[in-house]
């Protein structure tokens, strides 16, 4: 009997599981796979209900932790995830905001004690596959939980060994052009340009998931997380283009214990079997 594969996908905050993973979460859980979402913070620094913004009068950091952590659990239902841990540490806010010197920022942790909490996972969970940000905290994102995750999830699979394949998120740049394109042709008002350093270079994708299936329970997903509505640019697409944006997830390989092809479509290429 062949042992059952796991995926873990590590994030940063409350909703980063659903843009770039969701789908692979959702149809991989329908394979058979167990998943494992790793949540890293609360989400303390997103928007408060009636759009209060962190910082402004009214914004109260454990009641926002507390509404997205329950929108949280929703998503993980429509995506269908078998486990959820959540490490818990307090959001640190976007690059430059003052909350980024909070002593108990997740930013400011040290890389090897919150490594170390996520290795005791890895032990726990095996997983074979873990998905994570890049350097740059997603495609040029650049804010200090996703940097700070990435850093967590390579100390953790360097110091455990145990999984075989460790991707990083990608937005290929070609797939923003396309989309960009799309929508202008369609007449849609574009407050939001994607600047020349935003997306991964496309030599170095190396996996696209077709996820096409999933992306209605994707979307579910995602408009769980209604408290952050506003700042989901994807939410407010015509839904031709959200079409096109969830359909496929792509990733950049850059651990393979195995032999796999240079160019996948599968994250347990070589796993299998």
């Amino acid at each position: 009997m062949n042992r059952q594969l796991t995926l873990m996908a590590v994030h940063a905050h409350p909703d980063d599981e659903c843009l770039s993973t969701g789908g692979v979460l959702a149809r991989y859980t329908g394979e058979g796979v167990r998943t494992v979402l790793v949540t890293c913070t609360n989400g303390e620094q997103g928007d408060a209900p009636g759009g209060i913004k962190p910082g402004d009068p009214g914004h109260d950091d454990a009641a926002v932790a507390a509404r997205r952590l329950e929108e949280l659990r929703e998503s993980v239902q429509h995506l269908g995830i078998d486990h959820l841990e959540l490490l818990g540490y307090r959001d640190s806010g976007m690059d430059g905001w003052d909350t980024n010197h909070h002593p108990d920022a997740f930013a400011n942790v040290p890389v090897d004690t919150a490594a170390a909490r996520l290795a005791e996972l890895m032990e726990r969970y095996r997983p074979d596959v873990v998905v994570t940000y890049d350097e740059t905290g997603g495609s040029g994102y650049g804010h200090p939980d996703h940097v700070q995750t990435h850093r967590v999830a390579v100390a953790a699979t360097e110091a455990t060994g145990i999984p075989a394949k460790l991707y990083y998120t990608a937005i290929p740049k070609a797939s923003i052009k396309r989309m960009f394109e799309f929508m202008r042709s369609s007449g849609m008002d574009l407050d939001f340009e994607p600047g020349d350093d935003f997306g991964t270079p496309d030599e170095l994708v190396t996996t696209v998931v077709d996820v096409t299936p999933f992306v209605e329970r994707k979307f579910k997903a995602l408009q769980a997380h209604e408290s952050q509505g506003e700042n989901i640019f994807l939410l407010r697409m015509p839904q031709e283009a959200q079409q096109q944006a969830f359909s496929h997830e792509a990733f950049t390989r850059v651990l393979s214990r195995v032999s796999a092809p240079d160019h996948e479509d599968d994250l347990f290429a070589g796993l299998r079997g």
